[in-house]
């Protein structure tokens, strides 16, 4: 298929699913999607951006390519609820994280020059900051998983000079964490259990950052691995 025909068919396939969505919540449409909101919808959303990494990790390629076509749904469908109150439209939300996306690269688009990662990340960052008008902590969701935004709140930090700029910490680092914890368990004192073991997670996962790794994603792997394990435990029992 060329090129040509490749663009025809994304463009055809984009429009009508935008006119399904249009449809279903119609006047002859589905009375459960007519029903739906902003706050319903959001947590599909999230169900099934999950549901595309559980997906990912397990290099299923056909539960990729269908659990995207899920996510973009409830894009397409959230699209469809703004137009529906005049606020914007789906073509609005392809064009803005287009022309976004063209500005972001000024390396590839434009006249400047970068050949390492680290580099773009750098001006990405810059670029950001000059779009948002700064570089605000409370910008980063609330909503996100927790370790999910301790790693981002301390990779904003790390950009904004607010921590050391050291690599690869060693043990020292989470150290003083786990003596606190120590101490608040032999207290006996719940309080301070929570407090120390709070602070011991958030630099757990500043801690695997600056190794050049997730503590999400090393929780989820290890969750699952776990849950693997257990159940093949309860399936022998069950013999």
């Amino acid at each position: 298929m060329s090129t040509k025909e490749n663009r025809t068919r994304l463009s055809e396939a984009i429009v009508a699913l935008a006119r399904l969505a249009d449809t279903l919540r119609g006047p002859d449409g589905c009375p459960w999607d007519a029903a739906q909101n902003d706050d319903s919808i959001k947590l599909y959303l999230l169900e099934e951006a999950y549901e595309v990494l559980d997906a990912v990790e397990m290099g299923d390629p056909d539960a990729v390519c269908s659990e995207l076509g899920d996510l973009l749904f409830q894009i397409v469908f959230l699209a469809q609820l703004a137009t529906e109150r005049g606020e914007f439209d789906l073509a609005d939300v392809v064009e803005r994280i287009y022309e976004k996306m063209v500005r972001r690269h000024p390396h590839v688009f434009g006249e400047e020059k970068a050949s390492r990662p680290e580099e773009v990340a750098k001006r990405w960052a810059e670029i950001k900051r000059e779009e948002d008008g700064g570089e605000d902590l409370e910008r980063i969701p609330a909503a996100l998983p927790a370790l999910l935004r301790a790693h981002r709140l301390g990779e904003r930090a790390s950009k904004l000079e607010l921590e050391s700029k050291s690599k690869n910490p060693g043990f020292d680092f989470l150290k003083p964490d786990i003596e606190a914890l120590k101490a608040a368990t032999l207290s006996g004192e719940k309080g301070e259990v929570s407090g120390a073991l709070g602070r011991l997670l958030f630099n757990l996962a500043q801690f695997s950052r600056r190794w050049g790794l997730n503590a999400e994603d090393l929780l989820r792997r290890e969750n699952v691995k776990k849950a693997n394990n257990w159940q093949k435990k309860i399936n022998s029992s069950g013999e």
